[in-house]
């Protein structure tokens, strides 16, 4: 027998509790602190993503594009996740509450808060421009995580771009650094964030693309650097 997948587990899970948002399946997972459960981790993450999506009032096809990128499902499951995706627009429960709930889930796992939040900043610059009201969400949201400032401003200037200094920003390093404090940052940035280390951490295979992102930018901006420090 084929084992169930986790769209038909979230669709049997909604159809055993029909009384239950959404959000209310989100609220007892965190309850029990459902931390290494995929079903978990992607309620979670459909919730955030769906609310950010229609922050500006708007849902584009390339922000559910980009939600689908972290997600892989066979074309049967189509209808699935589509319904789970559209169930999350339309729960009454507000991305403060949500934001509260994965962050409890996820409380003693913060690179997974992390993750998170990198996926949502892809959402909101998946149409080109980042509207008011999602970067008020992404500040809500790292502010509840508590993501450390120099992951938050590495996200920003990966996905929305922050001028000149944008490769200091993404490797969280000064611009007066010297090539030795360079080079250990670098290293200690792709040890931290190569997508082996997220396969390692059993983290749900979707993810492992925007690892690939994140490995990439930080190669590039460190590429960069050390061109303009060689001029």
């Amino acid at each position: 027998m084929r084992p169930m997948s986790l769209w038909s587990r979230l669709q049997s899970l909604l159809e055993e509790t029909r009384r239950r948002t959404l959000g209310a399946v989100l609220d007892a997972l965190a309850e029990h602190r459902a931390k290494r459960d995929e079903l978990a981790f992607s309620i979670a993450l459909i919730a955030l993503s769906a609310k950010m999506a229609k922050a500006d009032g708007v849902v584009t096809d390339d922000e559910v594009a980009a939600f689908l990128d972290f997600f892989e499902f066979a074309e049967r499951e189509k209808d699935k996740v589509h319904m789970v995706y559209n169930l999350a627009q339309k729960d009454v429960a507000g991305f403060s509450h949500y934001l509260a709930q994965v962050q409890k889930i996820f409380e003693d796992d913060k690179r997974v808060l992390e993750d998170v939040l990198d996926c949502l900043f892809h959402i909101a610059a998946a149409d080109g421009v980042a509207h008011p009201c999602e970067i008020e969400m992404l500040d809500q949201a790292a502010e509840i995580f508590d993501i450390c400032p120099q992951a938050v401003q590495r996200m920003r200037a990966r996905h929305l771009g922050l001028g000149e200094d944008d490769p200091y920003l993404i490797l969280g390093v000064d611009p007066d650094i010297d090539e030795d404090g360079l080079k250990a940052a670098y290293h200690a940035l792709v040890k931290a964030h190569h997508p082996d280390v997220l396969a390692g951490r059993q983290e749900p295979p979707g993810l492992i693309k925007m690892a690939e992102d994140r490995l990439a930018a930080i190669n590039a901006a460190y590429e960069k650097i050390t061109m303009a420090q060689g001029a």
